[in-house]
């Protein structure tokens, strides 16, 4: 086998973690041990669904994760109505309410 194929065959084969010749010798007995015990204190089974905090995480929650809508481009749409409005208001529109050109 070349030195490419084992290569890219060495990403998919997992580490050794326990040899047979490691197994009677009392350091590596103790370091396997270590691992054994690390792996059975690792939780099991799906991950909790994380609860969503604060107005921006609600309302991705809402509208992006599982019950997707297209409501809010529609948020998009009248927000920018409303701060262009309120802006041309504020800058060139109230100063002709009562006094028109």
């Amino acid at each position: 086998m070349s030195y490419i194929v084992r290569r890219g065959l060495s990403t998919l084969i997992p580490p050794k973690i326990a040899s047979p010749n490691a197994i009677g010798a009392a350091q590596d007995a103790a370091r396997m041990e270590r691992v054994v015990n690390f792996y059975a204190s690792l939780p099991r089974g799906p991950a909790p669904e994380v609860k969503a905090t604060g107005l921006i995480g609600r309302y991705q929650a809402r509208y992006f994760g599982k019950n997707a809508s297209a409501a809010p481009l529609l948020h998009a749409i009248v927000g920018i109505l409303t701060l262009g409005y309120s802006m041309e208001y504020y800058f060139h529109l109230r100063h002709h309410k009562n006094h028109p050109h």
